[in-house]
């Protein structure tokens, strides 16, 4: 495989270099932001005015500039692509250099590049797409993902509740093991686990995008009913730029971390550190974090860069179990139980532009998952609390090629090969030892983005080759129509449908756990993904000249081949993995999107979600029968996020409103759901000068008591204050 992307690599450079011969002057493009400052990482490509055809396309260097080769006379158009902003065009002649300025916009004309794995605006995404630029995260400052998360459309978050409890999100009544989670190209899943928001750091995010809908088809295996997706910041400022700061609050929070970032040359970096530190408010609350990351990039010429990323985080949380019900404290919480996970991420990505629409990325990548959670004697005083000791090993590594070619402006096509290993030791000490699993799986996909006229189209596949489960294939394809392109009040009405299937990979230990290491369980080596079929129907109506953007949706989500525990010797307690579970979910999402000012931008979403168990040979209660609603999906959520992105200061105000829903307290004290409850945070930031910036955060400032998860209380209005200092830079 080796000598085969050799010499895919050098047959592309080659062409590069004989397709440059045919291009007379050079000209520079230089993007920046609304604050004048470099945009690094944008797509720019090159075409002649009033034609289809791409001559070139090109990404910007850490300085936020790329150098066109054009030929001699005529007009030409320049399209740039910058994730986060609103995607523009402009015509150059005769110009040396150009600069383009960009401007930040509603969603649906923002650039994302999850749904599609290449940038493109969000009402030509084909997917309901939801992001959070750094402008945002840095007035909302997230400790965790969770806290950025539960702000945007769509998204039902679940938390144990202090800081670091196991933290679940559920998305259009999936599972909460039904979201693909990747953070600088690589996925940090558990594999076909549970995600825990609450323990993924966001210091140092630049960019969080959230897709709603199956994508399995672009991300393989988990992406069932989303995919989050963080980016990490890069260096962009000639000169070095040191920033350093603190904060801290009430519960005995504190907070320090530091970075060094920058760009030279052909050369950009950005090294940072972070500490968390927070007793908590109750007994066994505390938790801390230690962050460390690298974002080095280098320039080899000007059509081949390599980016090498690293971030390692250990968390130690205090887990006091449940023990608070929707305010009934019925049992104590455990004063010993705790957990600690331990990860490492590295990847490196050469990307090859050239020639003309053509542009590649080669990336290996490895993540290293360490956890352990140990209750060493248990607790007599709580119902059914026994010694335990889980410990989970687990390491993923691979290597992924992804194509691309931009045959016309309106006519895409993406593929790509992706092989990665999976390989750990997974188990629960106090009842036996680990087991080892192992699974090596190889996909290929593709995807073609065509434009004819008003109407759009996405059409996609990917087929899978697992050493556990054997092959899978998974399509997906997207139609958005503009119906009226309207006028100065009703400025266009977009129809969209799309239908896919997906599938989530068992975990480890429900396919490789069993005798001897576990005497209670049989091991299923012949265990199924399970599947998701989805199709979504929406309109989308901008209003005022795209100031104003209303869209609505129904999904329909039908969830088959789950996997639940059955009981084959009910005499010796001896049970198996299986796939006999089945349940749909299906429902509406309401959204307004507003650009009130050039730098005031609201979303508020409404979403009606009603699910359903149709198959269940095996519940272990009556919560569980045939007919019965999932558990911690609400029927009515709703969210809200207001920021205000200026340059002198910053602001932003977050409501997350969770309707009654089902749960239960699984030790029969009769607990059946938890309330529902209303939260809302608020953040901003003001700069002294150029070198000094204070903030403040206030979480759940109406001091609201409610469980996220029935028995774990949230916590009481929390509030962090600090400054930042910065020296160098621009």
């Amino acid at each position: 495989m080796r000598v085969s992307v050799s010499a895919f690599l050098i047959l592309f450079l080659f062409s590069g270099v004989l397709t440059a011969g045919a291009f007379a002057a050079d000209l520079k493009v230089k993007v920046v932001d609304p604050q004048s400052a470099a945009v690094p990482g944008a797509e720019v490509s090159l075409s002649r005015a009033n034609e289809s055809k791409v001559l070139a396309t090109q990404t910007t260097s850490a300085e936020g500039s790329v150098v066109l080769r054009t030929p001699s006379g005529g007009t030409y158009q320049i399209k740039v692509l910058a994730p986060g902003f609103a995607a523009e065009t402009v015509e150059v002649s005769s110009q040396a250099e150009v600069t383009v300025n960009l401007h930040l916009a509603t969603a649906s004309e923002t650039v994302v590049v999850s749904a599609t794995r290449t940038p493109v605006a969000g009402e030509a995404a084909g997917a309901d797409v939801a992001t959070l630029s750094g402008a945002e995260l840095s007035a909302m400052r997230p400790t965790a993902a969770d806290d950025a998360v539960r702000f945007l459309p769509g998204a039902v978050v679940n938390d144990a509740g202090q800081r670091g409890g196991l933290t679940s999100l559920f998305v259009r009544g999936g599972e909460s093991r039904y979201n693909k989670v990747i953070v600088d190209g690589v996925a940090i899943n558990e594999p076909g686990g549970t995600f825990d928001f609450g323990t993924l750091p966001m210091d140092q995010a630049d960019r969080m995008e959230f897709v709603r809908g199956v994508q399995s088809t672009l991300y393989g295996s988990d992406a069932m009913t989303s995919v989050v997706q963080v980016w990490t910041r890069s260096g962009s400022t000639p000169v070095p730029e040191l920033r350093f700061g603190a904060d801290g609050g009430n519960f005995g929070t504190a907070n320090g971390y530091a970075s060094l970032a920058g760009a030279r040359g052909r050369f950009d970096y950005n090294l940072f550190g972070n500490q968390f530190n927070t007793r908590g408010a109750g007994v066994n609350n505390a938790y801390s974090d230690s962050l460390e990351g690298a974002n080095v990039g280098a320039a080899l010429n000007e059509r081949t860069s390599l980016r090498v990323r690293f971030r390692h985080s250990n968390s130690h949380s205090g887990v006091p179990g449940e023990w608070n019900f929707n305010g009934s404290p019925l049992q104590p919480p455990d004063p010993s139980d705790w957990s600690q996970l331990n990860n490492v991420l590295g990847s490196a990505e050469l990307a090859v532009t050239g020639p003309a629409g053509w542009q590649h990325h080669f990336t290996g990548f490895d993540y290293v998952y360490r956890y352990n959670e140990l209750n060493v004697n248990g607790d007599a005083a709580r119902v059914f609390d026994f010694p335990s000791n889980e410990v989970d090993h687990i390491n993923r590594v691979g290597f992924e090629y992804q194509g691309d070619y931009s045959e016309r402006s309106w006519a895409h096509t993406t593929f790509g090969y992706r092989v990665e290993n999976e390989n750990g030791f997974v188990g629960n000490l106090a009842y036996g030892t680990q087991t080892h699993g192992q699974r090596l799986s190889d996909d290929v996909y593709l995807q073609q983005q065509l434009t004819w006229g008003r109407l759009s189209a996405i059409g996609g596949a990917r087929f899978v080759h697992n050493s556990a489960f054997g092959n899978t294939g998974v399509p997906r394809v997207a139609l958005t129509w503009q119906a009226l392109r309207g006028n100065e009040t009703f400025s266009g009405t977009r129809l969209r449908f799309s239908y896919a299937t997906g599938f989530k990979e068992p975990r480890l230990e429900e396919t490789f756990n069993g005798i001897p290491q576990n005497l209670y369980n049989i091991p299923n080596t012949g265990l199924k993904p399970e599947h998701a079929r989805a199709f979504e129907a929406g309109i989308q109506q901008n209003l005022l000249q795209g100031k104003y953007v209303f869209t609505a949706t129904y999904f329909n989500n039908q969830f088959r081949d789950q996997i639940n525990y059955v009981t084959v010797d009910p005499v010796n307690f001896v049970g198996k993995y299986l796939n006999v579970n089945k349940a749909l979910a299906h429902g509406a999402e309401a959204e307004l999107q507003a650009k009130l000012r050039s730098r005031l931008l609201l979303t508020t979403a409404y979403t009606y979600t009603s699910t359903q168990i149709l198959e269940n040979p095996a519940p272990i209660n009556s919560l569980y029968n045939v007919g019965s609603p999932l558990l911690r999906r609400p029927k009515h959520s709703a969210t809200v996020l207001l920021s205000y992105l200026g340059t002198k200061w910053g602001a932003n105000l977050g409501g997350s409103f969770v309707g009654r829903r089902p749960d239960s307290d699984f030790l029969g004290f009769g607990i059946d759901h938890a309330a529902g409850y209303a939260r809302a945070d608020l953040g901003g930031w003001y700069a002294v000068n150029s070198h000094v910036t204070t903030y403040l955060n206030v979480e759940n400032a109406l001091d609201r008591r409610y469980n996220e998860v029935v028995g774990y209380p949230a916590l009481p209005v929390n509030f962090r204050a600090g400054v930042r200092f910065r020296i160098g830079g621009e």
